[in-house]
């Protein structure tokens, strides 16, 4: 099989990726015998999909689950139950054979690029090792010479091959993490914050870098981040996290200029802009108290503890997203949604 070579969808206009009531729990044990005595519900049922060549923003506060929900849908984590359809195969019932093959099509680059990165081989090795464990037949001059022309692809010349992590900058090493998620051409990339831990002017260039690339090679992009100016700039439409569920899921533009769920309108009323928008005008909303512990998520509506609209019926019903049937259109879990 040729490095690119993918799954085939019979269906050409159904989702690439398709994700069904996703759940991961994690026991919570205690007591000398290590019991378990409840579970963090970090991702509680989750739906979405996402078309070819699309890219799908994932934003919410730290500890909302959007880390876990990739790993699980990459087999970091084992997830608890839920459906995970890739071109119309279910991946989390693929055999061995099948998810190799199924991993040359589906990569991720990581948040971190320092610890992502093995510090005791060179970028030469790094890029290269998906090449030797993935099962393709190359030679080693041939591998060596798509090393090359990758580094080259995200902005890295060959002197730089044979260096190692510790002596590249935050950028180059994400560059190198970049590189080693594409040399196996893939037609998805996972990006879990990949530009947070860098500086601003540095994060521009990285997000301009995989802007191009996603263009160039046609890649769809699940891309977690917290940075709202950062997830727009990347995607298409917006999915908005809270305490392991999606309040609100939606077109770019639908979601920004016009957030119907509380908390989406106080995201976007802590970002700072010179020109406030309609959505965006009046004073900033503070939310009261922190996000509740997922081992123990109130009833009915999770957001209801901390939202200035919340009344009796957010207690007792919890809100379902209705994605109906088309699934890019604006969706909101609340039972008191902004109607503007």
């Amino acid at each position: 099989m040729e490095v690119g070579q993918s799954f085939s969808s019979p269906e050409p206009d159904r989702p690439l990726i398709e994700v069904s009531d996703l759940v991961c729990h994690f026991p919570v044990r205690a007591g000398l015998l290590r019991r378990t005595v409840g579970s963090i519900q970090a991702v509680d049922k989750i739906s979405f999909s996402v078309q070819r060549g699309e890219g799908l923003g994932v934003v919410g506060e730290s500890g909302c689950g959007k880390s876990t929900m990739v790993n699980a849908l990459m087999g970091l984590v084992r997830p608890t139950s839920g459906s995970f359809r890739y071109a119309g195969r279910e991946v989390f019932d693929m055999s061995r054979a099948e998810t190799r093959r199924w991993r040359r099509d589906v990569q991720m680059v990581f948040q971190n690029p320092f610890a992502s990165l093995d510090p005791r081989m060179t970028v030469r090795q790094i890029v290269e090792e998906p090449l030797q464990v993935s099962g393709l037949r190359l030679a080693a001059a041939e591998r060596r010479a798509q090393v090359l022309r990758m580094l080259e692809k995200v902005g890295l010349d060959a002197r730089q091959a044979d260096r190692y992590p510790h002596q590249l900058s935050g950028g180059q090493r994400q560059r190198v993490g970049i590189a080693r998620s594409l040399i196996l051409g893939p037609k998805v990339l996972f990006l879990d914050e990949p530009v947070s831990a860098l500086d601003v002017s540095v994060q521009a260039q990285v997000l301009n870098l995989l802007d191009d690339l996603r263009r160039e090679l046609g890649l769809t992009f699940v891309f977690i981040g917290h940075d709202l100016s950062v997830v727009r700039y990347v995607s298409e439409r917006i999915a908005v996290m809270y305490l392991g569920r999606i309040v609100e899921i939606g077109p770019r533009e639908a979601v920004f200029e016009r957030p119907q769920h509380p908390y989406t309108r106080a995201l976007l009323s802590a970002v700072p802009r010179l020109e406030r928008t309609k959505a965006g005008a009046g004073e900033r909303i503070t939310l009261a108290g922190d996000p509740p512990n997922p081992a123990d998520p109130p009833s009915g509506c999770r957001f209801r503890t901390r939202c200035w609209k919340a009344s009796e019926i957010c207690s007792r019903i919890d809100p379902v997203l209705s994605v109906g049937s088309d699934p890019g259109a604006h969706s909101v879990a609340c039972h008191h949604p902004e109607t503007q």
